[in-house]
């Protein structure tokens, strides 16, 4: 099942996408809801109800990401495996949905885009145990973690380099069901693939994350931990088109000014 959050007949409202159709959502996505009103055929971002304009999957307070998390992107980094998860904060001003605009500040140097996984918690989480973190995740989606390099190498702290607004692409649906533990992760720039991994080269796995992250912090409904990007990041220009593909989840594309 997928669920995709829309600006439709003038208002806010979730879509179900559940066996080639979309079914209004009844009910709080993040407690008890059910399918409704049967809207047509239909289940990607590219086949939503007429009048339909997609909106980011979620509005989180917070979204709490993950550096130098993939095996194969800390020996890209020429970097040790940290010992323990790199928390930062990326703030909701930066959230855009799939479709919309990355715009690149003026006089930070190079901006990079970095593909991943993202998680949306579905209750308040508090300390919960890794046996029971699952139990939290509403499902998944896609997440760009557009990030200042240029910032980020200078020493410049995280959620300066990676919080202006629009570098948190997040979309195009939360996608429910999926084990995170084995998903294709990839970012394409203009259309080549540049990213190409899984979640198998997650140095700390899901359940773990939200271990460790609801330890620190309570963890809100509709929250998103992005887990951390594979091998292949690289600079953002104005003019290119970047697409962050998670299996099971679908196409996040922006285009860059």
């Amino acid at each position: 099942m997928k669920i995709f959050r829309v600006d439709l007949e003038g208002r806010e409202q979730y879509l179900l996408a559940l066996e080639g159709r979309f079914q209004r959502l009844e009910g709080d996505p993040f407690g008890q809801f059910a399918p409704g009103e049967d809207l047509g055929p239909g289940e990607s971002a590219a086949s939503l109800p007429e009048g339909a304009r997609l909106l980011a999957p979620v509005v989180p307070t917070k979204i709490v990401a993950i550096g130098l998390n993939y095996r194969d992107h800390a020996a890209e980094q020429r970097k040790p495996l940290p010992p323990e998860p790199m928390v930062f904060i990326k703030p909701p001003s930066a959230v855009i949905a799939a479709g919309e605009t990355i715009r690149l500040p003026r006089g930070v140097g190079r901006v990079d885009y970095e593909a991943e996984l993202a998680v949306v918690i579905r209750r308040r989480a508090t300390k919960v145990p890794r046996e029971r973190a699952l139990d939290y995740v509403l499902g998944y989606t896609c997440a760009n973690d557009v990030t200042a390099r240029d910032l980020q190498n200078r020493g410049v702290q995280y959620s300066h380099c990676k919080g202006y607004d629009t570098f948190a692409p997040l979309g195009p649906c939360i996608a429910t069901g999926l084990d995170p533990a084995d998903l294709a992760v990839q970012g394409r720039l203009n259309g080549e693939l540049r990213q190409d991994s899984s979640t198998r080269q997650l140095i700390f796995p899901v359940d773990r994350l939200i271990e460790y992250i609801s330890a620190i912090m309570t963890l809100e409904p509709g929250d998103v931990i992005s887990t951390g990007t594979p091998a292949g990041i690289g600079p953002l220009s104005p003019g290119d088109v970047v697409t962050v593909t998670v299996e099971g989840v679908g196409d996040l594309t922006n285009v860059v000014e």
